[in-house]
């Protein structure tokens, strides 16, 4: 199988991490084929003579990662999971984390050379703890994620020691990948105050309750805004499922109702492949496993403050294919008592303020189609003014050094610029050669915070002197001399600019990128 360019770059990125790092992270929006890549990290691995274990909990999940690996790289992985025993001598053994924990000890703790742990925000888990201890010291742990925000990326470097590459989803959607995502505000007031909370997660059971009065509304919403799209629509219960199928066709839609105790769900699912209808409703069977690419509306009434479970749902729909345009999300006005319901707006944005901030500006457009990328620009650029503007009121900087943030300003980088550490050695202190290379630069080492930022900041160095483009510097003279770009601008244009500003001088040709 030809990997497609990110996903050449990741391979390549998680194999010089291991250099350093026994514990990296791979974050990649849902749909860009995170499998794969760990199918090809894994042949690498079993090239060398080692062997890997592949850690699931879904049995979706393992099915697809057994067919994903016999198309990647050749290899059919061994099944470890209920009656099924993997053999000791297969180089790639994918599991059930359920039948892992309890058969951990059956297996020697130097047998895996790589453990990689699917949807990696459960590696928290207490089940997930006793498996990697038992491999810990001999094996290597990559873990596989759907682009968190900094919370999440903070509490998973409790474990992790590195995000050894990420790549966002409006990247991918730039280069044609996945879809674009154009989102709704629907003023149908759905109130949760009354639901309660279970391991973390509002209750089902309540939530049923609470979304049940609502649901004609909301299937004439739908009627109206979404009426010739192919709908994917996730509810807390079956009950509340086969209600909303009735509702929908009361109202003239064409629907269906799939769960995972019915006998029927793959003829349901095929018919709604072949588009024989437009809506189906489901209680959250559909979140993992299952692709249909042609789905170019999903509906989520089952809230949720997890953001991995709101992007697997969401995920249903940013598959790219022939015809479809974007994906509809129909974002309803939950009324909440704190502000951690996952909204569409928290898919893209990097911090909690940025999705408030995006979340307001949506519902103030009424039902206004939205794309979410213009969203987010036009949110950035507003939080990069008033960053400019506290840059210019609280500056302390000395004349002739580049403050940090006003550097990411200059790139239009809004989470460089309010950047937060995750992994744990992030809050360590500069180092001496990061220190040196960043004085070299220009920069104030008083707006540098830690280890962490320093190293962001030199990524991005890095990369721009390999494309070279402008220097820090160059950068800031540039933006104060009304060159029309330059963030793009040439090492090589930056100079000519600012000579024919300042004659021959060449005050910044020297200065490293």
């Amino acid at each position: 199988m030809e990997l497609r360019p990110y996903q050449i770059e990741s391979c390549e990125a998680i194999g010089a991490g291991w250099k350093e790092f026994a514990k990296q992270l791979a974050v990649l929006p849902t749909g860009s084929g995170k499998t794969i890549i760990a199918a090809k990290v894994s042949m690498d691995v079993v090239e060398a003579g080692g062997r890997v274990l592949f850690l699931a909990h879904r049995e979706e999940l393992l099915t697809q990662a057994i067919d994903k690996f016999r198309t990647a790289i050749g290899i059919e992985p061994d099944l470890e999971k209920a009656q099924f025993r993997a053999s000791r001598q297969a180089p790639i053994v994918v599991a059930s984390i359920q039948t892992m924990v309890a058969r951990k000890d059956d297996w020697p703790r130097d047998h895996f050379d790589l453990v990689i742990v699917d949807e990696a925000h459960h590696v928290l888990a207490n089940t997930y703890r006793k498996v990697l201890s038992r491999f810990e010291g001999h094996a290597k742990v990559l873990g596989i994620t759907a682009s968190p925000d900094r919370t999440d990326a903070r509490n998973l470097g409790a474990f992790f020691e590195n995000i050894a590459f990420e790549v966002s989803l409006f990247e991918l959607i730039r280069q044609g990948y996945l879809s674009p995502i154009a989102c709704k505000a629907i003023p149908v007031q759905i109130d949760l105050s009354a639901v309660r909370k279970v391991a973390g997660d509002y209750s089902e059971a309540d939530l049923g309750d609470a979304v049940e009065p609502y649901l004609r509304q909301i299937a004439r919403a739908i009627r109206e805004h979404a009426a010739a799209r192919k709908t994917l629509v996730f509810l807390p219960l079956i009950r509340t499922s086969v209600m909303f199928r009735e509702i929908c066709r009361a109202e003239g839609l064409s629907a269906e109702h799939v769960d995972g105790q019915m006998s029927g769900r793959r003829e349901v699912l095929r018919r709604f492949a072949d588009r024989e209808f437009d809506v189906l409703c489901n209680a959250m069977l559909l979140t993992e496993g299952y692709d249909d690419p042609a789905i170019d509306c999903v509906v989520v009434l089952r809230p949720t403050q997890s953001r991995p479970l709101f992007s697997q749902m969401v995920g249903r729909g940013t598959r790219i294919a022939p015809g479809k345009t974007n994906l509809l999300l129909l974002d309803f006005l939950w009324l909440h008592e704190k502000h951690s319901l996952i909204r569409p707006a928290h898919l893209v944005a990097s911090t909690e303020e940025i999705a408030e901030e995006m979340i307001g500006a949506l519902e103030a457009g009424g039902a206004a189609e939205r794309d979410l990328e213009d969203l987010s620009l036009e949110v950035c650029a507003q939080r990069e003014e008033r960053l400019r503007a506290e840059l210019a009121a609280n500056s302390r900087r000395k004349g002739r050094t580049i403050d940090a943030v006003e550097f990411c300003l200059s790139l239009h980088d809004i989470p460089l610029a309010e950047y937060a550490p995750t992994m744990g050695w992030h809050g360590k202190p500069v180092s001496e050669g990061q220190a040196r290379m960043l004085d070299k630069a220009g920069f104030d080492a008083g707006s540098i915070r830690d280890r962490g930022h320093a190293s962001a900041i030199i990524d991005v160095l890095m990369t721009r002197r390999r494309l070279g483009l402008a220097t820090p510097r160059q950068l800031r003279y540039l933006r104060q001399l009304g060159h029309p770009s330059p963030e793009t601008a040439t090492f090589q244009e930056a100079n000519e600019f600012l000579n024919s500003r300042w004659g021959a001088r060449p005050a910044t040709s020297g200065v490293a990128a």
